[in-house]
């Protein structure tokens, strides 16, 4: 990889020249590299990285840029004396205004979304509180505007990469970012449509966690399990559904991230 495209010069480029032209593009050739193999994420394995390319560009690009914003606060807070580590709300804005300046420079914002997307991806499906999900009929994929329930903007950014990483079958793409009607930072993504035969039992949920190395965390709910580094959170039936075609289960959804 070429030093100038490397990590430290871009929070470098970031913090004197903001995202100009050419930091842009030294985003988009790590962005590449790391697509093609050539240089790795710190912290994620084989398999996550996997996930994190399956994620798409946009998450890629978005993940670099969260990643300053919190290095680039930790000094700040660092170098004032009694200020103490930043909290992650401020850590989750600042990441949130920086992705979205960062966005809007390379065409990866989509303003007034909401309406957009009924056009052109359908009607919305459904609503949680995470997702907002529009789907035309006939279609390959579901479209999802993801907030983030997370505490950090580039934890929700990794919870994708991880979700990957284990669910294969139901990958997400992240293809751009926006703010909803509320005035909410959300991740916009398409998903696989899954033609849902039923909800798994529990018992069929167990059995698929378990051959993923994951054991339940024994914290009564029934719906949470733990490895040797990830969580995963809120695996009940609405979010597993046993898919029409291989009479397997398959995760739509869920809360997963790293152990501390």
């Amino acid at each position: 990889m070429n030093k100038a495209d490397s990590i430290s010069a871009i929070y470098e480029a970031i913090a004197t020249e903001g995202f100009t032209e050419r930091t842009a593009g030294m985003i988009s050739n790590l962005v590449n590299d790391i697509e093609d193999g050539k240089t790795d994420i710190e912290g994620f394995n084989q398999q996550e990285h996997a996930g994190l390319c399956k994620a798409g560009e946009a998450l890629i690009g978005a993940r670099i840029v969260a990643g300053y914003a919190a290095e680039s606060l930790a000094a700040s807070s660092n170098a004032a004396a009694g200020q103490g580590k930043p909290a992650s709300w401020q850590v989750d804005e600042l990441q949130e205004e920086l992705i979205e300046q960062w966005a809007k420079n390379t065409q990866q914002w989509i303003d007034d979304s909401e309406n957009m997307l009924k056009e052109v991806f359908g009607p919305m499906i459904a609503q949680g509180a995470e997702s907002k999900v529009y789907y035309m009929e006939g279609a390959p994929s579901v479209l999802k505007e993801r907030v983030s329930i997370y505490s950090t903007t580039l934890k929700a950014l990794d919870a994708i990469v991880l979700h990957n990483a284990l669910f294969t079958e139901t990958p997400m793409n992240v293809i751009g970012f926006t703010r909803d009607n509320d005035g909410l930072f959300r991740i916009v993504l398409t998903q696989p449509y899954v033609n849902c035969l039923r909800l798994a039992t529990k018992e069929e949920i167990d059995r698929m966690v378990s051959s993923k190395g994951f054991q339940s965390n024994n914290d009564s709910s029934g719906v949470n399990y733990i490895s040797e580094r990830i969580v995963l959170e809120d695996m009940h039936p609405a979010n597993v559904f046993i898919d029409e075609l291989s009479g397997e289960p398959i995760c739509i959804d869920c809360i997963v991230k790293y152990r501390k």
